[in-house]
């Protein structure tokens, strides 16, 4: 969604152009790490990033 704020890890909002749903590479997914929320993804397990290449 459009209006979600970033999260750490996040690339660029949700839903710009050239972008696209991954997951947390620091949590591969999970959303938490070691009993708590992931810092870079906010515990969601995903993160938006850019897609492609140049």
């Amino acid at each position: 969604m459009p209006d979600e704020p970033l999260r750490p890890a996040d690339e660029a909002a949700a839903g710009a152009p050239g972008t696209g749903e991954n997951v947390c590479p620091r949590c591969n997914g999970a959303g938490h790490i070691d009993g708590g929320p992931c810092p870079e993804c906010e515990g969601t397990g995903k993160i938006t990033e850019g897609i492609g290449g140049a």
